[in-house]
């Protein structure tokens, strides 16, 4: 099948690979223009580019794909199928009619729940068991179009962002490649998505990291798993930001005043919470590096009862 694909970070990319190695035609691949990143600034190429120019596919780099310039420049290209999957801009509907075969998009999440820019993290933040991939047709809402093909994955209980993410993307890419299998053999079935079932997943921002520590346990570590690697969950000791990647729920003692420190131990610290505590074993303190709850114990003693937080 001839197609063009639309994506820009990893989970996008491990789609093109897909449909690479799969056979498919890929006539362009359509992605954000190079961004600065890193501490040299210097503008980078996203996952998608690099992935097209391995397997010499032309690079389309519009800074916005409404420009009538770039709705033309798409029209060169005589695709089946437009293949999206977080390309980070909307298409118009002239864009969306163009194929004869509609958009198909690659969302990561069960719609009609958690329609919407971050459901990987928002998943984890309301503890569900399981998510998976939806291979929807694009229509100018947002992720409200009808459903084709769906792949479902199980959350593991120590799942972060990190971790779900990799095995979307992986699942995404097979999914990608049954859906249009089953599209080209005509046994595809649409389905509405009933709103009624919808949520929204917007953009997860930085603050959207700051724990509160006198909520239950459970709530807690959800957060620190679903901002784990970016932007990560984090409170404050002594007045400089303590960002916390990797705890375990454990039970607390009689007297335990929530947001303080709990017990220390060789290679962990505990912080009080509501209902238990949070063992923490793997943090990065403002200005320092990530690293080991037991290197860091090295040198850094916290005191017992001490409070976190501004």
């Amino acid at each position: 099948m001839k197609i063009v694909f639309m994506g820009t970070p990893d989970f996008a990319a491990g789609a093109l690979k897909s449909l690479v190695r799969a056979g498919h035609e890929i006539l362009l691949a359509v992605t954000q223009p190079d961004r600065p990143k890193g501490r040299s600034g210097q503008p980078q190429p996203s996952p998608v580019k690099e992935c097209a120019l391995r397997h010499d596919i032309p690079v389309f780099q519009p800074e916005r794909i409404r420009r009538p310039e770039a709705v033309e420049e798409l029209k060169k290209y005589p695709a089946d199928l437009f293949v999206v999957a977080a390309f980070g801009q909307i298409l118009t509907k002239e864009i969306l009619d163009m194929p004869p075969r509609g958009c198909f998009n690659i969302h990561a999440s069960l719609l009609p729940k958690y329609r919407g820019a971050s459901p990987i993290q928002h998943v984890l933040l309301d503890g569900e068991k399981q998510t998976g991939v939806t291979i929807m047709q694009m229509d100018e809402g947002i992720d409200t179009g009808d459903m084709l093909y769906k792949a479902v994955l199980d959350i593991a209980p120590d799942e972060t962002f990190e971790t779900l993410h990799d095995k979307l993307m992986d699942l995404g890419g097979r999914a990608i490649v049954d859906a249009l299998k089953l599209l080209e053999e005509r046994k595809l079935e649409p389905v509405k998505q009933d709103d009624r079932l919808s949520c929204y997943a917007p953009l997860i921002k930085k603050t959207d990291g700051l724990l509160d520590l006198t909520k239950e346990t459970d709530v807690i570590y959800r957060v620190v798993r679903a901002m784990n690697p970016w932007p990560g969950a984090y409170t404050y000791l002594k007045g400089k930001t303590l960002k916390i990647f990797r705890g375990i729920p454990t039970e607390g003692k009689h007297g335990d005043k929530p947001g303080t420190i709990a017990e220390v131990g060789k290679d962990y610290f505990d912080i009080a919470t509501a209902d238990g505590r949070l063992r923490v074993t793997e943090l990065q303190l403002e200005v320092k590096k990530r690293m080991s709850a037991e290197s860091f114990l090295l040198g850094n003693k916290p005191e017992l009862g001490q409070s976190l937080g501004q």
